[in-house]
């Protein structure tokens, strides 16, 4: 089996957007069972498209149309800089992340633009 074709587990996954937020500079959501949960879901997505299609919002299984889904997903800069974090609340910005700020329900931008 090639990397390629290799399943991801939710530790993979959990790595994946540790290591995202990291290089981006953002925090992640520090609610363990919120996390698990987006971990199981980026998991099963990976496994069942071969990408990371946002947990939070239906993928077609067509790469090139869920391309602006793919974690971190398009929307996921303008969400944290009108809110403080995206819209699966997976990503804080630092600022959000220590405000103590509990994350609210935001409108779902790929909604917005269809």
């Amino acid at each position: 089996m090639t990397e390629k074709n290799k399943s991801k587990t939710q530790d993979d996954a959990s790595l994946f957007v540790t290591m995202t937020a990291e290089k981006q500079g953002w925090e992640k959501n520090p609610d363990a069972d919120l996390t698990d949960i987006l971990m199981k879901g980026l998991a099963k997505n990976y496994n069942r498209y071969g990408y990371y299609s946002c947990p939070c919002r239906e993928a077609r299984g067509i790469r090139e149309e869920d391309k602006d889904i793919i974690c971190p997903c398009e929307y996921c800069r303008p969400d944290q800089k009108e809110y403080g974090h995206c819209y699966c609340w997976l990503f804080f910005t630092k600022d959000f992340h220590g405000s103590g700020k509990i994350p609210m329900y935001i409108t779902d931008r790929r909604g917005s633009a269809e």
